[in-house]
């Protein structure tokens, strides 16, 4: 992977393909190649004619990691996202996000509206009005020197998600304590792009995607079958979903 700088951090990124750019923002202790390239996610994008682009956020799989709590605000975060499209001399894309990559591309949407042309929200439903938790357990569980003793079963999901991919779990109990940034209704009664709301009907994070769409206006809602929070991001349906949306917002 590439790799470009953003207030002075150091960020992981790949640019694959051609056509029309969709920039991919991943989840919370994820990276662009967990949530996006091994799911197949760049590879179908780019074999229906896209030039994708997708980065490890900040703390997460090959970017610098900041263990300050401030450093993960999600208005940072955000503008990590515009500044890449910035290197990369891209002044409109369609957007997509999953889980905390979906709050970080509504807020990208609110503030720099031009330079986004649809989004799509995975993993993230009315949870991102009422916030999705209680995260504490979660940072408990990364914190701790004793895996053993964890008993919430969130919180030893995202343990366990973390020593797989072997993250900095401090870096990411920063960004936790950071990224529950609740987005007010108000504030997303005013998106006026495309948007895409995709969640699995087993997921129990997410929140309810048909409230989050009622206060949208035009959103559309995919649900994705049998799926929860973990495995609805690589399910075919979410695939064919997506394409079918960005297709009728055309290859322009």
């Amino acid at each position: 992977m590439k790799s470009f700088p953003s207030n002075g951090l150091s960020l992981a990124y790949l640019d694959e393909g051609e056509g029309p750019p969709i920039l991919l923002i991943h989840g919370f202790g994820s990276s662009a190649k967990v949530n996006w390239i091994n799911p197949g996610w760049v590879d179908t994008l780019v074999k229906s004619g896209r030039r994708v682009i997708a980065f490890d956020n900040r703390g997460h799989g090959a970017s610098d990691k900041p263990h300050e709590v401030a450093a993960y605000r999600i208005a940072a975060m955000a503008e990590d996202a515009r500044n890449l499209l910035k290197h990369l001399d891209i002044s409109r894309a369609d957007v997509m996000g999953y889980s905390m990559g979906a709050r970080i591309t509504t807020f990208l949407a609110l503030t720099y509206p031009a330079m986004v042309k649809s989004i799509i929200l995975g993993g993230l439903g009315y949870g991102i009005v009422t916030g999705i938790g209680p995260w504490e357990p979660v940072v408990d569980a990364l914190e701790t020197d004793q895996p053993d003793m964890i008993t919430d079963p969130i919180g030893q999901m995202f343990r366990k998600f973390a020593d797989q991919t072997g993250s900095d779990r401090v870096a990411l109990a920063a960004c936790m304590k950071a990224t529950r940034q609740p987005i007010s209704a108000d504030d997303l009664s005013t998106l006026h792009v495309p948007v895409l709301i995709a969640v699995g009907e087993r997921d129990e994070l997410a929140g309810s995607a048909a409230d989050l769409a009622a206060i949208i206006p035009g959103a559309e809602v995919l649900d994705i079958p049998k799926r929860d929070h973990m495995l609805a991001v690589g399910d075919k349906v979410y695939k064919a979903g997506v394409l079918e949306f960005l297709a009728r917002r055309g290859l322009s």
